[in-house]
Formats: C-alpha cells, sequence, structure tokens
C-alpha cells in the first residue's frame, strides 16, 4: 500500500478518536485527490462538534465557489451562542480564489472555533503560510489516491477490520469492479456484509459475483489469467465478451493488461539474474500481487520471457494510442481487443 495512503488511514483512525473523546483541533486542512478518509474526518467532526440543539446557531457550511476568505474569517471569529465551540466548514475549499488569505486567520485562530478547510481533488501548497500555519496549530490530513495493483491489500485490510477475511481471488476480483474508488468500495463493502449469511467469517469470489455484480468467467481478472497460461481459445472468449459491453473503453482495459505484463517482465528478469530468488526479491519483483497468484507468475514468465514480454509491452503501448484515436481506421475498440488478444497470443 502506498504510505501516504496508509498513513491517511492511520491518521484518519487517531483523528476520529480524538473527536470522539472530545478533543477538537481549532483547524483542520483536510485535502489530497483521495477523498475517502477526508470525507470520514469531516463528516466525523460535524457530526460531533455539536450537540443537535446548537447547530442552528453555531454551525456554517459553505462552499469555496461561493466564498471569500473575508467571509470566512469573519465567521470563524465570531464566538459560540450558549455552545462550548461553534462549527464552520468550507466544503471545495479549492475553488476559493483568495484561499491563502486564511493564513491570517490560522496565525490566531479562537479556540472556540472549529474550522475544517476540506480541499477533496486537490492539496494546498505546502510551501505557504497556510499549510505551515495549519500544521503548526491545526491537523492537516493528505489523503493520495491508491495505484490500482494495492486496491486488493486495500480491500483486504478493509475486510479485516470488519472482522472478516476475504480470498485473495475474491478481493482481486472486486478490485476489478470497483477500481481505485476507495468510496464506492467501502459502500460495496456495506451491501456485502447485509447480503452475507450470518456467522460468515471468509468472502469468497462467489461472494463477489451474487452481490458485487461482477462475473468472474467474463472479467479482466480471468484475461490476464488465460492470457498468462496461452490458453488461446478461452482467452478470444473471453476478451470478444469484455469487448461487447455497452460501456467498454479500450485504454481501460489495456491499463490493466499493462500493469500484468509489466509485473511479467519484471519477474522474469529477476528470474534471468537468480533462477531460485527468495520470497523477499519475488515480492519486490511483483509489488502488490498477493502470494496465493505467485504460481501464476511462474507459468506466464515461461509462456512470456523478457524479450516477448517487452514485445507485449510495446504491443500494449500501441493499442493504448490506438484506442484514444490514434490510427485506429475502421475498426471498432471491441474488435480492436480481440485483434490485440490475438496479437498477444501470437508474440
Amino acid at each position: 500500500m502506498a504510505k501516504g495512503t496508509e498513513n491517511a488511514g492511520t491518521r484518519c483512525r487517531e483523528i476520529l478518536a480524538d473527536i470522539g473523546q472530545g478533543r477538537f483541533a481549532p483547524v483542520y486542512l483536510l485535502m489530497g485527490d483521495e477523498p475517502y478518509y477526508l470525507d470520514k474526518v469531516c463528516n466525523g467532526i460535524c457530526e460531533n462538534a455539536l450537540d443537535d440543539f446548537a447547530r442552528d446557531f453555531n454551525e456554517t457550511i459553505c462552499y469555496g465557489s461561493d466564498v471569500d476568505a473575508e467571509t470566512v474569517i469573519t465567521a470563524a471569529r465570531r464566538f459560540p451562542m450558549m455552545a462550548e465551540r461553534q462549527l464552520v466548514v468550507i466544503r471545495d475549499a479549492q475553488a476559493m480564489r483568495d484561499l491563502e488569505k486564511l493564513a491570517v486567520y490560522v496565525e490566531n485562530c479562537l479556540d472556540s472555533t472549529v474550522l475544517v478547510i476540506l480541499m477533496r481533488g486537490a492539496s494546498a501548497d505546502k510551501r505557504k503560510a497556510l499549510y505551515k500555519g495549519v500544521s503548526r496549530c491545526g491537523v492537516v490530513l493528505e489523503s493520495n489516491q491508491l495505484r490500482d495493483y494495492e486496491i486488493p491489500g486495500w480491500i483486504s485490510s478493509h475486510f479485516a477490520e470488519k472482522g472478516l477475511r476475504i480470498d485473495p481471488e475474491a478481493a482481486a476480483i472486486m478490485a476489478e469492479a470497483t477500481g481505485t474508488d476507495l468510496g464506492r468500495i467501502a459502500v460495496e463493502t456495506d451491501k456485502l456484509m447485509k447480503n452475507l449469511p450470518e456467522g460468515t467469517k471468509e468472502v469468497t469470489p462467489a461472494d463477489i459475483e451474487k452481490n458485487v455484480g461482477i462475473s468472474r468467467e467474463f472479467s479482466i481478472f480471468e484475461l490476464t489469467k488465460e492470457l498468462s497460461a496461452r490458453n488461446a481459445p478461452r482467452a478470444l472468449k473471453v476478451a470478444a465478451h469484455i469487448g461487447s459491453g455497452a460501456r467498454f473503453a479500450l485504454p481501460a482495459a489495456v491499463a490493466p493488461l499493462y500493469t500484468h505484463f509489466s509485473r511479467i517482465l519484471r519477474y522474469g528478469a529477476l528470474r534471468e539474474r537468480n533462477p531460485r530468488p527468495d520470497r523477499t526479491e519475488i515480492a519486490a519483483a511483483l509489488q502488490g500481487v498477493n502470494p496465493y497468484f505467485w504460481k501464476e507468475y511462474d507459468m506466464a514468465v515461461a509462456n512470456y520471457p523478457v524479450r516477448k514480454a517487452l514485445e507485449v509491452i510495446s504491443l500494449l503501448c500501441e493499442y493504448d494510442y490506438k484506442g484514444k484515436g490514434g490510427d485506429a481506421g475502421e475498426a471498432g475498440p471491441g474488435e480492436l481487443f480481440i485483434e490485440l488478444t490475438n496479437k498477444i497470443l501470437s508474440i
């Protein structure tokens, strides 16, 4: 898991624990391109900072596109009415044209105000006064998006927090269905848990197929397995099914294949240097791959040694370009995907 996001998860839990015990910082700067943890903290503050009876007079929610720094500072410098604190939240704060001017307030912030600056999909400039000021007197939470290969590990950790073990293949299938959107993964996990039989301790691929709405039989995950094995009839059948989808986009299908063959290339290069690598070396070459799937890469390297893996990667770059409108000719995206699959198998 990316260090930044792993730290964001840990920091998020620490902040929520403090909030749950009534310990609030005067300023929170929540920023980054992965909103899952940012929203959790912002929602936690909004739910716990004020009692319901105090909200009418002590809660100000505004949006960056509608306010300026002077308006926010004026609101933040008010004293609470019949309450211990007041709450000021700026959602989409990155849309404020003069956001940096909030540094003036941060330098002399009130302990009786909780100011939340929520920047979803953006970050404050760490060289400037606002970021530095919040770092000194408040709380900064930065949450960055995970890479696709890190998602199965995050899913496994997320399920573990809920007292469930998820089969590695099930985690991989779920990752394919959800992409890198942690919020969607959390929603799908909650839906799944409501439908699992009481007493379930382990989530299987069948559970994911039934409740998340993806068929393992015709998925990119299945296609990579069949390509690794050079099972041409099955690989072409899966590719045809994927390519016939109403929302099929060639670049989106090429990306996981590129990740897969990049791993094959790294692992193949390792095996050429050291025919008997230890587990640490294998884990480094197959970064993000659960050891459950390492045997598949042994087979893949036999079928696609370094030279052939390089040829496949070159081919994937070519079809990524075609999928984005470059020299695609008359063929549609689905036809190009079948053509690409056939060429990979022919290398």
